[in-house]
């Protein structure tokens, strides 16, 4: 399986109040992030079966976006693992539920996004919660993670930052341009 791991796009500045920020949605520039990134996973021809989002509303409108973006037409399912105090071990679980499909994309937040990154390609699932290893996944970014490896293997990370830069390097002429006078 390949395991695509997304942390939610840009939601603006986070909510005091726990009430108000698990409703807190994306702004401009996180919808922007999101088809950015879906064109990236198009580019890569990535194939997902499962899409899977943590239950705050940033996460789920990322995972849509996304979706729509990839022409995804299953419905995206919701779990309370992917939120951001979820445990490594009901994420190895939610995993395993879905270790028979080729590609399943999870949507969530940090910091246990990249802390479980960094306990599956270390292999050290039960030691230190950071898997004695460190991944930065910043808002929008993905990482592909082959799971028929062991310990799994960190494919690729690529965040918008990066695909911006790429993107803006593919579209631009590689012809040099001469004066004809």
């Amino acid at each position: 399986m390949n395991l695509y791991l997304m942390r939610h796009a840009d939601a603006g500045v986070p909510r005091e109040n726990p009430l108000l920020d698990v409703k807190r949605g994306l702004v401009k520039e996180g919808k922007q992030q999101c088809m950015l990134m879906a064109s990236v996973l198009a580019g890569l021809k990535v194939q997902v079966d499962v899409i899977i989002a943590s239950p705050l509303k940033r996460a789920r409108q990322t995972a849509q976006f996304v979706a729509t973006e990839m022409g995804f037409d299953q419905p995206i399912l919701n779990s309370p693992v992917l939120a951001p105090d979820g445990e490594f071990a009901a994420f190895q679980q939610l995993i395993a539920q879905y270790s028979n499909r080729e590609g399943v994309l999870v949507v969530g937040h940090n910091p246990n996004l990249h802390q479980f990154i960094a306990r599956l390609i270390s292999g050290n699932g039960n030691g230190h919660p950071n898997g004695g290893g460190s991944i930065r996944l910043r808002k929008g970014g993905i990482a592909r993670i082959d799971m028929a490896k062991h310990p799994a293997q960190l494919q690729w990370l690529i965040d918008p930052r990066l695909a911006r830069i790429i993107h803006s390097s593919v579209t631009k002429s590689s012809r040099p341009k001469t004066s004809r006078k």
